[in-house]
């Protein structure tokens, strides 16, 4: 079952992914997300990608969609540690043309 952690300090929300992201699960997530960035209204989102090991093009509509939403609100928005299979996806898709990735999934847990 997939599942989110969140943390907000400083006007910063970090999300944390954990588990697959495909068509079953991306709805679930992409509402708890939302909900989050308009009740918090941080300045920085930070998706959190390194308890992802699979994701489809639905993981992407989801990327994309919170994208969106945080330069709509008027927040930054970042993809960070992302596993090596969700990197080598991200990469293919040309994401890193359209927002920032950083770290990946050796780096210490946030």
């Amino acid at each position: 079952m997939e599942k989110i952690k969140c943390i907000f300090e400083n006007k910063v929300l970090t999300v944390r992914i954990i588990g697959d992201i495909d068509h079953h699960s991306a709805r679930g997530v992409r509402e708890k997300i939302d909900y989050i960035i308009f009740d918090k209204k941080p300045i920085l989102v930070l998706l959190d990608l390194s308890a992802v090991e699979f994701m489809d093009s639905s993981g992407l509509g989801l990327i994309l969609g919170r994208y969106t939403i945080s330069k709509d609100i008027g927040a930054d928005f970042k993809i960070i540690r992302p596993s090596s299979n969700v990197k080598r996806i991200l990469d293919l898709a040309g994401i890193d043309r359209l927002m920032k990735i950083e770290g990946d999934d050796n780096n210490e847990a946030c």
